[in-house]
């Protein structure tokens, strides 16, 4: 009853029966293909060397007369089929935001997309003061930069030069006292 007593058990059983099929395959030329699920969802697969699986699904539906795959199929292309309808109508409306395909509009559809138009507009304005605001900023804050900068070079310079001048009169000074 423990899951590693049942593991143990699957995997003995599992072997047996593969063994099986295997004797199958081989001494009765049989095709032979076994699909296995453990209980811990592990895949287990064993195909008979003269065919594959898919060999296998498809004489399984030609003889059965079963599409093991349509109702798959079907739910994949209705699926489809609605991403298409989406996709036209995005177009659509892509289309109508530039100003084309407006022919079949009423005109509470025009208004409405004036509107969104207009909300579109003030949006991307918004955005663009807001991008010009930023640049404005970045720029005040490299000219402050800039002119700190260049203060601190000229502070320097002017350091440089007082103590050149303080040396210069020392000299001057020590030069008069030794005359």
């Amino acid at each position: 009853e423990n899951p590693t007593n049942r593991q143990v058990t699957y995997s003995k059983r599992r072997a047996g029966i593969v063994k099986k099929a295997t004797e199958l395959s081989v001494l009765c030329d049989a095709e032979v293909s076994l699909i296995m699920f453990s209980g811990t969802g592990k895949l287990f697969e064993f195909v008979s060397s003269s065919t594959t699986q898919k060999g296998v699904f498809d004489k399984y539906q030609q003889i059965t007369g079963t599409d093991l795959w349509k109702s798959k199929y079907e739910e994949l292309q209705a699926h489809l089929n609605k991403q298409k309808e989406l996709n036209a109508k995005l177009r659509r409306e892509i289309r109508q935001r530039n100003g084309e395909d407006l022919e079949g509009l009423k005109f509470d559809q025009l208004r409405r997309l004036e509107q969104d138009l207009m909300k579109s507009e003030e949006l991307v304005r918004l955005r663009k003061f807001h991008v010009l605001g930023s640049g404005i900023d970045t720029m005040k804050k490299k000219v402050k930069a800039g002119e700190e900068a260049q203060n601190s070079h000229f502070r320097g310079i002017r350091e440089t030069w007082t103590a050149s001048m303080h040396l210069l009169n020392m000299r001057e000074t020590t030069s008069q006292l030794l005359d």
